[in-house]
C-alpha cells in the first residue's frame, strides 16, 4: 500500500463527516470565487486600451453636470490628443427591470473608445440619423433587437415635450474586443445633439469628459492643467485616470474590497473551526491505528507528513469543486447582472484560492499532526 492510498483511506474513514465537512469547504470557496471575482474586476486598474485616457467629471459629484464650452478648452491643453463627451440618459425598456446604462455621446465617442468595435456603415449611420441609437451585442441578444428596429425608451430623468417617450431607431451594433469587456455590451448610447436639443430641463451640459493623451506618463500634468481651467468657478473638475475614476465611481455606493474581505474572514473563520474540529476528531478515533502504524516502524516524521496531507488534501479537495463551480457559475449569471459580475474567475482569484487551500489546509492539520507525532505507543495501546 503506497502512502496516498492510506492516506484516502484515512480520510475516507467516516464518510458521512467528511462528506459534510467537503460540502462546508465547496460552498465557502464557491463563494470566495464569485465575490473576490467581483473585487478583482472593480480593483484591477481597468482595460489596457483606458491606460492612455482621463476623465474629466464635476469635483462636487458624477452627478453634477459640466458645461459643453469647456470642450475646445480642454482640447487647447497640451498633451491633449482628442476629447469626447457624454451625458447620462438613464432610460428603461419597457419595464423597469429592464434597466441598463444609457448615455447621450459626441459623434466621435467610439474615436475614443476603440475597444467597442462597430462596422463604418453603422457607424456613419449614427452620425448622420438624429434619432440613431447604438446598443451592445449583449443587449440587443437579451431583447432580440436587430438593426432598424425601434426602441420605446422610457425616460426616468429628463422628458421631452412633456412626455417621458423616447423612440430611438436602432442603427448599430458594437462588440467588445475582448471577453473581460463583455460587460460594456450592455449599453446603449444615443445622439447627443439630439438629447440637447429635445429634452426639457437641461441645455448645453455633459456628464463628463473623456480626454485621450499624447503620452500617458504626463497624465498628472495634464490632469492638474484641465482642472485649473474651471478653478474658482461654480463648475469645478476633477481629472483622472480612467482606472481610478471607475474605482471611485464605484465606492460612491460601497467599499467592494473591504466588504468582500470581511464576509471572506468571517466564511473562513468558520471554516477553520469547522475542519479544524474534524481533523482533531479523526486523529482522537485512529490513535490505536496511528500506535500500531508506529509498532509497523513508520517514523515519527512520516505519521506528522500522513496527517498534515490529509488536512490539505481534505480542504483541497472542496476548494477545487467549489473554485471550478464559481468558474462555471460566472459565465452564466455575467449576463444577468448588469455588468456587476465578471465572465469568468480571474487568474489572481484563482491563485489567491490556490494559496487559501494550503494556508487554511496546514493550520487545521497542524495540531492533530503534532498529537499524531508525539504519539507514544504503550499509551495509545493501553488506551492511555
Amino acid at each position: 500500500m503506497n502512502y496516498f492510498s492510506l492516506i484516502w483511506a484515512q480520510l475516507f474513514r467516516s464518510r458521512t463527516r467528511t462528506l459534510f465537512t467537503l460540502l462546508s469547504v465547496v460552498t465557502a470557496f464557491l463563494l470566495f470565487g464569485m465575490l473576490d471575482s467581483v473585487r478583482v474586476a472593480f480593483t484591477s486598474g481597468g482595460s489596457v486600451a483606458g491606460a492612455n485616457r482621463l476623465v474629466v467629471a464635476s469635483r462636487l459629484s458624477i452627478t453634477q453636470s459640466l458645461p459643453i464650452r469647456l470642450e475646445p478648452q480642454i482640447r487647447q491643453v497640451a498633451g491633449v490628443r482628442d476629447v469626447t463627451y457624454g451625458m447620462w440618459f438613464g432610460g428603461i425598456y419597457q419595464d423597469p427591470k429592464n434597466f441598463f446604462p444609457s448615455f447621450s455621446v459626441a459623434p466621435n465617442y467610439f474615436d475614443i473608445y476603440r475597444e467597442l468595435e462597430i462596422p463604418d456603415d453603422q457607424l456613419d449611420a449614427f452620425r448622420t440619423t438624429r434619432t440613431g441609437a447604438i446598443v451592445g451585442a449583449s443587449l440587443a441578444r437579451e431583447f432580440g433587437w436587430k438593426i432598424g428596429d425601434t426602441l420605446p425608451m422610457q425616460a426616468t430623468i429628463f422628458p421631452r415635450g412633456g412626455s417621458n417617450d423616447w423612440p430611438l431607431e436602432l442603427v448599430g451594433i458594437f462588440h467588445a474586443d475582448t471577453a473581460t469587456a463583455e460587460n460594456q455590451e450592455r449599453q446603449l448610447m444615443m445622439n447627443w445633439k439630439y438629447f440637447d436639443e429635445s429634452n426639457d430641463y437641461i441645455k448645453n451640459q455633459v456628464s463628463w469628459y473623456t480626454v485621450t493623451l499624447d503620452n500617458p506618463d504626463h497624465a498628472s500634468r495634464v490632469a492638474q492643467a484641465i482642472d485649473a481651467i474651471s478653478a474658482n468657478s461654480d463648475h469645478e473638475t476633477k481629472s483622472q485616470t480612467e482606472s481610478a475614476f471607475q474605482q471611485a465611481f464605484i465606492k460612491q455606493f460601497a467599499d467592494i474590497g473591504m466588504i468582500v474581505t470581511s464576509i471572506m474572514g468571517a466564511v473562513f473563520f468558520t471554516l477553520l473551526l469547522l475542519t479544524g474540529n474534524t481533523m482533531a476528531q479523526a486523529v482522537r478515533e485512529r490513535i490505536p491505528e496511528l500506535a500500531t502504524l508506529k509498532t509497523l516502524g513508520f517514523k515519527d516524521g512520516t505519521v506528522l507528513m500522513l496527517v498534515m496531507v490529509e488536512s490539505v488534501l481534505l480542504v483541497g479537495l472542496g476548494g477545487a469543486i467549489g473554485l471550478g463551480l464559481a468558474a462555471l457559475a460566472l459565465p452564466a449569471m455575467a449576463p444577468r447582472t448588469m455588468g456587476m459580475l465578471p465572465p469568468q474567475v480571474p487568474l489572481q482569484t484563482w491563485l489567491m484560492g490556490l494559496g487559501l487551500i494550503v494556508l487554511i489546509g496546514l493550520v487545521v492539520g497542524v495540531l492533530p499532526a503534532l498529537r499524531a507525532k508525539r504519539l507514544k505507543i504503550v499509551d495509545a495501546l493501553a488506551g492511555r
